[in-house]
């Protein structure tokens, strides 16, 4: 039987916060991403790379449309648990850190 990649929402419901009580943590807007690019397919990946679920909707017929033409004309909306969501706007800044490597060029 086919998941039409359900197990990727498993996924991410799994990694999801929870409160104190239990709940799934309140998901939050982090950012709109464009349509014709993959500004979302990235911005996704480099938050999972850093242990931050999140989750893409499509605004609009953005449904329709990435389910007929294969992208979404309105782009993408990007969500992220409310507890992490300063770590991914200082994520997204992509400012580099001081790793040392640059000495001597």
């Amino acid at each position: 039987m086919l998941s039409w990649g359900r197990h990727e929402y498993g996924k991410t419901f799994d990694n999801w916060p929870r409160t104190e009580a239990g709940e799934t943590e309140e998901p939050v807007f982090l950012a709109h991403c464009g349509p014709l690019d993959m500004e979302a397919q990235m911005l996704q990946s480099m938050l999972e790379s850093y242990g931050i679920p999140s989750l893409r909707c499509l605004p609009g017929d953005g449904a329709f449309g990435e389910l007929i033409l294969g992208v979404s004309g309105s782009g993408a909306d990007i969500f992220v648990p409310r507890t992490m969501l300063d770590k991914a706007r200082e994520l997204m800044k992509g400012e580099p850190e001081d790793d040392g490597l640059q000495e001597g060029i």
